[in-house]
């Protein structure tokens, strides 16, 4: 019978007659045959099955195979026997080696047949050893997918025991080796099936026998977790997740964790593969794990893992949401990477250019599942853009995008962020990779955010945009010298010349930070600008004292200390100025540029007599008017009902004691002020020069009455600096809360204003009047003294009563008035420093500003208003600044330096409820025909051109820049070897990882809506 079968399948007949010979051979089954004819027709079908020239001939012996084995199993037995299947598994078939799939399908077909005889029980032992030797050989996806399936059907083929447990770990060993080669959809679905039916077998072993599981989670994080650069893991090891019961989480979560022989680098590879895990597209619970694992992580401290998991990975899983089969784990997944990194907004500011396009594909990709995910994918982002305020030139046209969806409540985001924070925050942080880079389009270089010191990077920058100051501190000559003038000098021409994109001012910070002031600690800007000029001031007449260590007593310093003023053409004999710097006289470098003086005059009611005071400053102090609500005091609630000038209903928040009312703020809601402002800057500053009554318990004691008075106060400014600094007293403090409250009105600021100076005062007749010698440079307010900050709500008057005290004060002391001469004196904006944030403990600070001097010109308009009180223009119409580059307005935030213009100056608060103007400088504008200070060609300059670097910066600035470029090419070799690196927390500026978190603090990333955990971190 098997001589006309073989001679049948190899003859030229037509296959229809093939198959009727074929079909009586499968009938003659039933009939008795010797064993020999048998065994002899077992041989030819399997060869025909094993090697058959095509599709037919193995179907035949198919056919035969299974006809005769059903009806002479005994004989089919036999012929399957120990040493058949042992040289099939050891040596293949004949040209077939024996990791072909062909033989396993055989034994699959073969054991098929003999499901319930006992030869079956007989080769398992034989089958076990084997199979387990043939998983130690690597075997390729197809031939593990055979496997699967035969073992599948004969679990009594699966090795048990130690032998069970050792075949799982190989198994996985083996998937993680699997590779697809495949290009085309139907190879890529079969390797998919293949792969599904690999951990498909591993599930059923895992439920039969517990014990194989943990051993084989073991192997699955060992091959995930290899740092060997020669390995890569296979992603098909995903498909085994959907298998891991979800109780073993917490369990082996906290086994990973806390084992002291995980190495971080073990650990950060294992993550990241986790992560790459998204990518499969029948993987189900990857999510869970990997947010389970970034939990455990948390849990433990181990912060620098996480950080640089985030940070190599949080674009590749930002990209997954772009696949809808895998999008909704992708989401889950970065949902939780970006809101438990809130110590930085660098992992968010890595995706943000990808947020639009992908707002736009799923508006239009018309997936049923889009519109649900687009709202969840906008509820993150809006959480993100509120813990990371202060950055509009990223935002806006993200708030374009989405503004169209329902945005959540702030309470809601609150409540996001704070379950999703960090368990701990720690100095185990460490600051994100800050990324190398030639310069921005604007070609301004950014300051490097040293770890909470925003506040000193927003000063810097506008100090250095005010292009006169600029050019007199590098056009000093202080060669040999240490001092801080000297480190700002240096400051300066770094970020004039380097080719960094960003430089980070360590000297300059360790230098000018002020004793009291916390390393890493929210600060005050203001705070820090007022001590960074005094220092300098100091400084300079430090110096000018050791180079002239007798100076000469003359007429005119007996006369300032006597209160009198020397006579404009005397000009005192001082140290050794520098070269250029001899049409300063004897003002130090900061009075020339920032110094004013402000005359504050008290008028007794009763006697008229007048004492008068006059003190430099180097910034004006705007608070907010009181509000409309009764002080504490004696005032009836008709007379709380008065209103003060332009600012009424506003916020007391100059002074920080206990004086005057505060606007209720109970619970950290936020506020948002109306679109356009109620206030404008001009408002505030005629608040601040306008009088004051002294009253009730305010009373002065005039010495010429002898006793306690009603009186006016009024302080008038009578030489205006060369730029002006106002400070908006934004924080108030709450006397009830024993907090200090943020005030965030809206106020509008003017491109340009007029200053009134009072250029010939009145001399006081009172004995009480002095005048302090022009070098002390006293501040208009500090911490101690509450004399120049918020002015008391004034008490209302009845009409006969103001009548009387302004024909008293037309009368002027002792009968004689003389009249002072007030000059308008115009100014231009040139930088403003934003504070984004709910309170001083927290926040952010940025800075817009351009380069102004001098000479531009300002043409500002001044009407007066129906309340007889005169408005200053505040459009930016009114302003005909250059067109040049120096016009350009740019934002400064930390490393970041972008285009913007005025326009975004003025509406960033109706934008950006959270982001107010604290500190503005304004540039005085020189007269007809006149040129402002640092015009001048006083070192062979061009007019208004930059003083050349001297030797000595330009060596440190070449010398830097070598070093930048070394830094360049170490970072490109790093980036090329990350991959296979054994630590993944490279850092270029390491200092960031030291002391508390890089750029900004869980509550303090851009304000952080004022969370109370952890409250001094800013970024």
């Amino acid at each position: 019978m098997d001589k006309i079968l073989e001679a049948l399948v190899s003859s030229a007949h037509p296959v229809t007659v093939k198959r009727a010979i074929v079909k009586k051979v499968v009938e003659a089954a039933e009939k008795e045959v010797t064993e020999e004819q048998c065994q002899a027709l077992y041989a030819l079908t399997t060869r025909l099955i094993l090697l058959g020239d095509d599709a037919f001939q193995r179907q035949v012996g198919v056919q035969v195979q299974e006809a005769y084995a059903r009806y002479h199993r005994d004989q089919f037995a036999q012929f399957l026997s120990r040493d058949f299947v042992l040289g099939l598994l050891q040596q293949g078939y004949g040209p077939l080696a024996r990791k072909d799939p062909a033989i396993v399908d055989f034994l699959h077909g073969s054991l098929r047949l003999l499901r319930s005889c006992p030869s079956v029980l007989e080769l398992a032992p034989l089958l076990q050893t084997e199979f387990l030797r043939m998983v130690c050989a690597r075997p390729a996806p197809a031939l593990c997918a055979r496997l699967a399936a035969l073992l599948a059907d004969f679990p009594q083929c699966v090795p048990r025991d130690k032998a069970g447990a050792l075949f799982c770990q190989q198994l996985v060993r083996t998937m993680g080796y699997f590779q697809c080669q495949a290009g085309e959809e139907k190879e890529v679905r079969e390797y998919v099936a293949q792969v599904t039916k690999v951990s498909g077998l591993l599930q059923g072993i895992w439920k039969a026998e517990p014990s194989t599981l943990l051993p084989s989670l073991q192997e699955v994080f060992a091959i995930i977790s290899s740092t060997d650069p020669a390995f890569d893991p296979s992603i098909a090891l995903a498909s085994l997740v959907q298998h891991i019961p979800l109780q073993m989480i917490t369990v082996l979560i906290k086994s990973l964790t806390t084992d002291q022989n995980v190495k971080d680098a073990s650990m950060t590879q294992a993550l990241c593969r986790m992560i790459d895990w998204l990518s499969w597209p029948l993987a189900n619970h990857v999510d869970t794990w990997v947010i389970a694992l970034l939990k455990g992580l948390a849990a433990v401290q181990k912060f620098t893992i996480l950080i640089d998991v985030t940070l190599l990975k949080i674009e590749l899983v930002f990209n997954r949401l772009w696949y809808p089969i895998v999008r909704q784990g992708a989401l889950v997944v970065l949902s939780h990477m970006l809101l438990s990194f809130q110590h930085s907004p660098e992992a968010f500011h890595m995706v943000v250019p990808q947020i639009v396009p992908l707002v736009e594909s799923l508006k239009s990709d018309g997936l049923p599942t889009s519109k649900a995910f687009l709202l969840q994918f906008t509820e993150l982002i809006h959480c993100m853009m509120y813990q990371y305020s202060g950055f509009p030139d990223l935002y806006d046209n993200i708030l374009e995008s989405v503004k169209e969806l329902p945005k959540p409540s702030e309470e809601m985001i609150r409540q996001i962020l704070n379950q999703s924070a960090w368990t701990s925050q720690s100095n185990s942080f460490t600051s994100g990779l800050v990324k190398m880079s030639s310069k921005s389009e604007t070609g301004r270089t950014g300051l490097v955010n040293l770890g909470n010191t925003c506040y000193m990077n927003s000063v810097i920058q506008s100090l250095f945009i005010a292009t006169d100051f600029r050019r007199r501190v590098l056009s000093l000559h202080l060669n040999g010298t240490n001092t801080l003038m000297k480190k700002l000098q240096l400051l300066f021409a770094f970020l004039a010349h380097t080719q960094r994109a960003a430089y980070a001012p360590r000297n300059f910070f360790e230098a000018s930070r002020p004793p009291w002031f916390t390393a890493g600690s929210q600060q005050d800007c203001s705070e820090y600008l007022r001590f960074l000029l005094d220092r300098l001031h100091e400084e300079e007449k430090t110096l000018r004292a050791l180079q002239q260590p007798k100076p000469k007593v003359n007429s005119q310093e007996t006369a300032r200390e006597s209160g009198v003023d020397p006579s404009p053409g005397e000009v005192p004999s001082g140290p050794a100025l520098p070269p250029g710097d001899a049409e300063r006289g004897d003002k130090t470098l900061v009075e020339c540029m920032f110094g004013g003086r402000l005359a504050t005059g008290i008028r007794c009611l009763h006697c008229h007599s007048v004492s008068e005071k006059q003190e430099p400053f180097t910034d004006l102090s705007l608070a907010f008017c009181p509000s409309v609500s009764s002080p504490q005091g004696s005032m009836d609630q008709n007379q709380a009902s008065s209103t003060v000038g332009p600012c009424q209903g506003a916020v007391n928040g100059g002074s920080e004691s206990a004086e005057g009312p505060v606007k209720d703020m109970a619970g950290p809601s936020l506020e948002k002020p109306p679109a356009e402002p109620v206030l404008s800057l001009t408002d505030l500053l005629d608040y601040f020069l306008a009088p004051e009554i002294l009253d009730e318990e305010n009373r002065y004691f005039c010495e010429r009455c002898g006793s306690l008075q009603r009186a006016e106060r009024r302080m008038r400014v009578v030489a205006a600096p060369e730029y002006l600094i106002l400070t908006l007293l934004r924080f108030s403090y709450d006397a009830a809360r024993h907090v200090r409250r943020k005030i965030l009105d809206n106020v509008g600021i003017p491109l340009c204003l007029d200053l009134p100076v009072h250029q010939h005062c009145c001399s006081s007749s009172s004995p009480s009047s002095s005048s302090p010698p022009p070098s002390a440079l006293p501040q208009t307010h500090s911490p101690d003294s509450g004399e120049n900050l918020a002015k008391k709500l004034k008490p209302s008057q009845t009409d006969e009563e103001e009548e009387r005290e302004t024909e008293g004060l037309e009368r002027g002391r002792d009968g004689e008035r003389e009249l002072s001469e007030v000059s308008e004196v115009p100014y231009i904006l040139s930088s403003v420093v934003m504070h984004s944030g709910m309170s001083s403990e927290s926040g952010h600070y940025y800075s817009y500003g351009r380069s102004v001097n001098g000479t531009d010109s300002c043409h500002a308009s001044k009407t007066v208003g129906s309340d007889g009180k005169p408005n200053w223009s505040s459009q930016s119409e009114a302003c005909s600044a250059p067109q040049e580059a120096e016009g350009c307005w740019f934002l400064f935030n930390d490393s970041r330096v972008t285009f913007t213009n005025f326009q975004s100056v003025q509406n960033i608060t109706s934008r950006f409820p959270k982001d107010t103007a604290y500190v503005l400088i304004y540039r005085k504008q020189a007269g007809n025909g006149q040129q402002g200070p640092g015009a001048t060609n006083a070192n062979g300059l061009r007019l208004n051109g930059e003083p050349p670097l001297q030797k000595e910066l330009m060596d440190a600035i070449t010398k830097d820049n070598k070093l930048f470029l070394q830094e360049q090419e170490l970072n490109a070799r790093t980036r090329a070897l990350q991959a296979a690196s054994a630590s993944c927390s490279f850092r270029p500026n390491g200092s960031d990882d030291n002391e508390p978190p890089g750029s900004c603090g869980p509550t303090g990333g851009g304000g952080g809506g004022g969370f109370s955990s952890v409250s001094r971190l800013v970024f």
